[in-house]
């Protein structure tokens, strides 16, 4: 449920330097996500065999929580840090999806960011990050396979859904898997043992200037 309340009000909150964690959102309303993209992200189609869950969290930001900026494209494009509770007996590696259903291409949600392999024995990924726990590997994103922690670049508009998801798989992948987004996720099909996500919202740095968009590459 959204909330609004009055510019006077805003005012007065930020006069005080209040933080008011519940009521960040309603300075920008969130993108309303269609349900027929919702069903493209990662979690809805690699389904956990026994129905387990993962808790996940960060450091930077709560769930529902707005991604710092730092965070972002826009300043810094820093990686936030996850954690999550271990997987059932079995969890062989973990797998980490990052996207935004709320921006589209090709019909299916932006892919942000991806990791394979990362060991059982691992379940932080801490802030900064810049290369993958041993054993782990950069899986793709939109521009391509290998690539780093790509952080949100909002348009202009609503906040956007950024979705960490996790998984616990019973196997560790062949390299192969790295190659794209439909190979990474065949490969999982069928291996997950339990899985599990934080949302945060982003949106576009009012600080900063206009840019002129460019058409992403055809690999996604």
């Amino acid at each position: 449920m959204s909330m609004k309340f009055s510019p006077i009000f805003a005012g007065v909150v930020a006069a005080l330097g209040l933080a008011v964690a519940p009521l960040a959102a309603s300075a920008q309303e969130a993108a309303e996500t269609p349900p027929a993209i919702l069903g493209q992200l990662a979690l809805a189609g690699l389904l956990a065999r026994s129905g387990a869950g993962l808790s996940v969290m960060s450091p930077a930001f709560a769930a529902g929580g707005d991604i710092p900026f730092e965070n972002t494209q826009y300043r810094g494009n820093i990686f936030p840090g996850l954690s999550w509770t271990p997987g059932p007996d079995g969890s062989r590696s973990y797998a980490v999806i990052m996207q935004d259903p709320d921006s589209t291409y090709r019909g299916a949600p932006i892919l942000h960011w991806t990791m394979f392999n990362i060991p059982a024995s691992v379940t932080r990924l801490d802030t900064a990050m810049s290369v993958p726990p041993p054993g782990a590997s950069y899986g793709p994103n939109i521009r391509g396979p290998g690539q780093p922690y790509m952080g949100p670049h909002t348009p202009p508009g609503p906040k956007h859904h950024y979705h960490f998801q996790i998984f616990a798989l019973d196997t560790v992948l062949a390299p192969e898997a790295g190659g794209g987004y439909d190979a990474l996720t065949a490969a999982m099909k069928d291996h997950v043992l339990a899985s599990g996500e934080l949302i945060g919202l982003a949106h576009a740095d009012p600080t900063a200037p206009p840019r002129t968009p460019s058409p992403p590459p055809a690999t996604h």
